[in-house]
């Protein structure tokens, strides 16, 4: 079963996100200070883009699944209202998601195969349930694990339980879903203010190479360039950082 916190890239994945990080990485040196023998040097940067791009795709899965885990939700929250016991409703999730996500390799549908399959076993659902959680890493999901645990050794209305917590995690997975949409246009912005730049240094360089001329053949102009791409790469981070809102 994958575990989500970590993702190991094959090398044809390594060479081929290195070798494109690395053009890139090459036309903006050669941009920015018109030397082949500095774009050579800074090319070695892209060694640094494989790891980069795994901690996106992890993201990304986390982010996927977390979604979901909200139908998940739904599902059992349908099902335990209907008068079925948590585990009947864990085997019929299997065929409530599978509308949604026609896929079978869906996150989600490969988890719940691997619970009931599990179940079927004489393994208790708590053990697979917290398996689940260790391997996410998410929040949602831990929490609702420890909830389901502690009612069902504690006992009392599991059935009410369950539908209080689906709804109250659901309801937070939704609100992380509505601030994206919110932050998509600023997201957008402020991937715009981060092209202008390159934008205007190629307008320029075309329009009036005698005005970019110093820029890119003087000691002064290189160090001029240099500081403004450590300008543009710290609000890069700075805006990343501000647009990277969790609930």
């Amino acid at each position: 079963m994958p575990d989500y916190n970590v993702y190991i890239m094959g090398m044809k994945q390594k060479i081929c996100y290195t070798l494109s990080a690395a053009a890139v990485i090459f036309a903006a040196g050669f941009l920015f200070y018109r030397s082949v023998f500095i774009s050579v040097l800074l090319t070695p940067l892209a060694l640094l883009y494989p790891r980069i791009k795994t901690k996106d795709i992890i993201r990304r899965r986390k982010k996927e699944l977390n979604i979901q885990f909200k139908d998940l939700l739904y599902s059992l929250a349908s099902s335990v209202s209907a008068g079925k016991s948590i585990e009947s409703a864990f085997r019929a999730a299997t065929d409530d998601l599978s509308v949604l996500y026609p896929d079978p390799s869906a996150y989600i549908l490969v988890e719940i195969r691997n619970i009931v399959s599990r179940l079927d076993t004489n393994e208790t659902l708590e053990s697979a349930l917290s398996e689940f959680a260790g391997r996410a890493g998410l929040e949602d999901i831990d929490n609702f694990v420890n909830v389901l645990n502690i009612s069902r050794r504690a006992g009392g209305n599991i059935a009410q339980i369950i539908r209080n917590t689906s709804s109250i995690i659901s309801d937070r997975i939704e609100v992380g879903q509505e601030i994206d949409m919110l932050l998509a246009e600023r997201r957008f912005e402020q991937k715009v203010l981060n092209a202008v730049p390159v934008f205007m240094t190629v307008l320029l360089s075309v329009s009036a190479p005698d005005y970019m001329y110093p820029v890119f053949n003087t000691a002064a102009g290189r160090l001029t360039m240099t500081i403004s791409l450590a300008i543009m790469a710290a609000a890069w981070l700075i805006s990343s950082k501000l647009n990277d809102i969790k609930v």
